[in-house]
């Protein structure tokens, strides 16, 4: 068993406790198997002392200066308050002070040419 599982188990343990299904992966890792159990969610919120913090994944030199690239787009497609992505992972957070929670609610509403012009396509496409 992987140490991730290994840190995994009391988290894992406590959702079996609350009614859930588990299952194992080949690496020995266990996963919620029934996401829809309505009790899914009152496990989730019992248990999440015990679940263990994950490291954020690195985004590799590529993917972060695609992600600058697009968020430089989107500004310069007139989406003046689009942030910059996290220097670690690439991802952009959709959170203050990047953007109010109405602007990003209302970003595919009101900038659908920006979103298509400045989104990564796969290569050939």
């Amino acid at each position: 068993m992987s140490s991730l599982a290994a840190a995994d188990i009391p988290f894992y343990k406590c959702m079996e406790q609350h009614g859930l299904t588990l299952g194992y992966g080949d690496d020995g890792a266990p996963h919620v198997e029934d996401k829809e159990n309505p009790v899914f969610g009152e496990a989730q919120k019992a248990c999440a002392p015990l679940e263990p913090s994950r490291a954020p994944v690195r985004a590799t030199t590529e993917e972060l200066a695609a992600a600058r690239r697009a968020s430089a787009c989107m500004r310069e497609h007139g989406v003046s308050w689009y942030p910059d992505p996290d220097p670690v992972t690439g991802e952009v957070l959709y959170q203050e002070p990047g953007g109010t929670a109405e602007q990003w609610q209302t970003l595919r509403r009101d900038h659908r040419d920006a979103i298509r012009a400045c989104s990564p396509r796969p290569q050939g496409q």
